[in-house]
């Protein structure tokens, strides 16, 4: 006679541990992500047996081995097309999607591309190392103009993708940025991320310290980080540098501004209001160092998800009725054949 296994809650970070060993290269900013999300799933009141993990190939997609749930290890840039068909299965599933700067937006550009429209609801979390870690360094989407690499040896000259602005055009409703270093702030940008209904769109700088080492330095250094980086909250002034200086919204040229708070007015300072799209934009598109580097959720715009429409379809097209296989085989055009004298049919 089979017993059922009793489920014990997972109320700790190492219940969401799987006992796999952790195999990336020693100091990878993956595995401040590993800790960051562990740490926040019991937070989220999940379960792991209602949780999957979906993940590409890269070295990031090695994130479902290493997390206490499902999880599925799939191919190339295919991991936005598997989650979909999981979530679609079982809508009741909270479902995760691992995938990398060269695995989401190069080979699965498209797939991507497709899920944010949909706007199915899962979390989609990009982890951003401007290169292709797994495969020896060579140049990725997001590698920046003048990247040296074993594919671009003279230097890059292709134009990166901004994976922010990317998911904005493919008409993702809510996106969200973060760092691995940020372990204070990247559990709520996660919180956000999970309750979202809808595809959340979360991308991740994350250092690769074998093959580019230090790229987002200039904005990450912890002394420099004030002044480098704006976390946005919805409904506040969008201040940084200690509150010394903020973004304000030129009326006439319709472009973003740096300026000098002085004795704490922020009436010149733009609130931060995640629901408008055309201010995304342009906090994904500011440039660096002229500007801070936009952090936190940058815009939410909640909508009907892919998953809850089809439930919703499927229930009044089966309202009602009465499912009747035979019926369903019989429908439309038939023949029917018959024995005939001569061994004709």
């Amino acid at each position: 006679m089979n017993e059922l296994t009793k489920i014990l809650p997972a109320t700790k970070p190492d219940d969401w541990a799987s006992d796999q060993e952790v195999r990336w290269c020693p100091g990878c900013g993956d595995y401040a992500i590993l800790k960051a999300v562990q740490r926040t799933m019991p937070e989220l009141g999940a379960r792991p047996e209602n949780t999957v993990f979906v993940s590409g190939i890269g070295c990031s997609s090695r994130f479902p081995y290493y997390m206490e749930t499902y999880g599925f290890h799939t191919i190339h840039g295919r991991a936005p097309a598997v989650a979909t068909g999981v979530k679609l299965a079982n809508p009741a599933l909270d479902v995760w999607i691992i995938t990398g700067d060269g695995d989401g937006l190069s080979i699965g550009g498209n797939h991507m591309l497709h899920l944010l429209r949909r706007n199915l609801d899962v979390q989609l979390l990009l982890f951003n190392n401007e290169i292709y870690g797994l495969t020896k360094g060579q140049a990725s989407p997001t590698s920046r103009t003048g990247t040296r690499s074993p594919s671009t040896p003279g230097g890059s000259i292709d134009a990166p993708v901004k994976p922010c602005a990317f998911a904005l055009g493919a008409g993702a409703r809510f996106i969200a940025r973060t760092i691995d270093t940020a372990q204070k702030q990247m559990p709520e940008v996660l919180k956000r991320a999970y309750r979202h209904k809808g595809t959340s769109f979360v991308e991740i700088y994350q250092n690769c310290v074998v093959y580019n080492d230090g790229v987002f330095q200039a904005f990450t250094e912890k002394k420099a980080s004030p002044h480098t980086q704006i976390w946005l909250e919805h409904g506040a002034p969008m201040l940084f540098a200690g509150g010394t200086r903020g973004l304000h919204l030129n009326r006439e040229t319709l472009r973003l501004e740096v300026v000098e708070v002085v004795d704490g007015d922020v009436s010149e300072v733009i609130v931060h209001d995640e629901t408008n799209k055309a201010i995304a934009q342009m906090l994904i598109d500011m440039p660096f160092p002229e500007f801070p580097v936009a952090q936190g959720v940058i815009y939410c715009d909640p909508a009907e998800s892919f998953d809850a429409a089809m439930e919703a379809q499927m229930e009044r097209a089966t309202n009602g009725k009465v499912a009747d296989f035979n019926a369903l085989l019989l429908k439309g055009q038939h023949w029917e054949v018959s024995a005939r004298g001569g061994g004709e049919s």
